[in-house]
């Protein structure tokens, strides 16, 4: 028997946002938000303080929703592991001409650099509706930072086919 690895995911909060805005509306689709805090209880889906603040930061069915999830779906960010590493990924930015000086106040602003820090020391993938941009200059897209310090990361359907998920479709009453 093969010793299948089992992928530890971290999601952005575009995730979340694109999710209930669009595809994946609470209404339209509450398997997809089912799916999430299942696998957060098995170990499999989790995201991280940061992510939550952003999206506390609006008052909507989506913040309500992570009002009342378990605690364990959004860990802390302060580890010391993931301090050191957030610092590299900043200098990284930091140091890179290739973006504007806004991006990188943007960047040093948002979850990003946590979420890639806290997936780079804990071997995790990073999921994100982002996508790799190596032109960037007006803003640092989280897959190049992934790229740049070796992170894996896939958008939501890589995640949910690599969890073997499918939504099953049924007629309302």
């Amino acid at each position: 028997m093969i010793n299948q690895v089992r992928s530890l995911f971290v999601l952005d909060t575009n995730v979340f946002v694109e999710a209930h805005r669009r595809y994946y509306a609470q209404d339209l689709c509450p398997g997809f938000w089912d799916c999430l805090t299942h696998y957060c209880s098995e170990g499999r889906v989790l995201s991280i303080d940061r992510v939550r603040d952003e999206i506390l930061s609006n008052q909507d069915q989506l913040s309500d929703w992570v009002n009342q999830v378990p605690d364990d779906l959004f860990i802390s960010s302060a580890e010391p592991e993931v301090v050191n590493a957030f610092t590299d990924m900043m200098d990284w930015v930091q140091r890179n001409e290739q973006f504007l000086p806004e991006a990188k106040v943007e960047f040093a602003s948002v979850a990003d650099g946590w979420l890639s820090a806290y997936a780079r020391v804990h071997n995790a993938v990073v999921v994100t509706q982002e996508i790799f941009n190596q032109d960037a200059r007006k803003r640092v897209p989280l897959p190049n930072v992934c790229r740049q310090f070796d992170v894996d990361y896939r958008d939501t359907f890589g995640m949910l086919r690599e969890l073997e998920v499918s939504f099953d479709w049924r007629r309302s009453s």
